[in-house]
């Protein structure tokens, strides 16, 4: 059977990691636990800060692959407790964010039972970038012949004659 996608129209090419992405955030919305704040901290800056009550440093991990960004927290059994009453949540959590293409993680730090992870968007660097403009037939009508660059462009290099 064939899914339809969000991005399945011709137009659309190369759209297929969105549709992933999509996919991945609907699943993780699904997730209730642990609660989070997203807040906004100064211009460039956000902080997601995560309820962890219970969890040491040692429990929790922080990762960042290619843009997604996944806390993770599991919390080691101790069998000399005995729980007459156990409200407060131990089970192990993933939690998942997709980052934007230029968002950074520039710190964590866990404080009163609340993880803060920093983000932070550099200010984009302006870049411009010079194409040179080829006819071809210049190149041609002098002797060149087509050699091969890096990035599997041909271009033309005027060609030695040899007595």
């Amino acid at each position: 059977m064939t899914r339809l996608g969000l991005f399945n129209s011709p137009l659309l090419l190369g759209f297929d990691h969105v549709e992933r992405m999509l996919d991945r955030v609907g699943k993780s919305a699904a997730e209730g636990y642990p609660p989070y704040n997203i807040e906004q901290v100064g211009e460039d800056g956000l902080r997601i800060t995560l309820a962890v009550a219970g969890f040491a440093e040692g429990d929790l991990a922080v990762t960042v692959e290619d843009n997604q960004l996944s806390i993770r927290g599991k919390q080691a059994q101790d069998d000399n407790r005995v729980f007459l009453h156990r409200g407060i949540a131990a089970r192990q959590f993933q939690r998942s964010f997709i980052l934007a293409e230029g968002l950074e993680v520039t710190g964590a730090k866990l404080e009163h039972g609340l993880l803060h992870i920093d983000l932070s968007r550099p200010a984009p660097e302006n870049r411009v970038r010079h194409v040179k403009i080829d006819t071809g037939a210049a190149g041609a009508a002098e002797g060149g012949r087509p050699v091969s660059v890096a990035g599997g462009k041909p271009a033309l290099r005027k060609v030695q004659d040899r007595p």
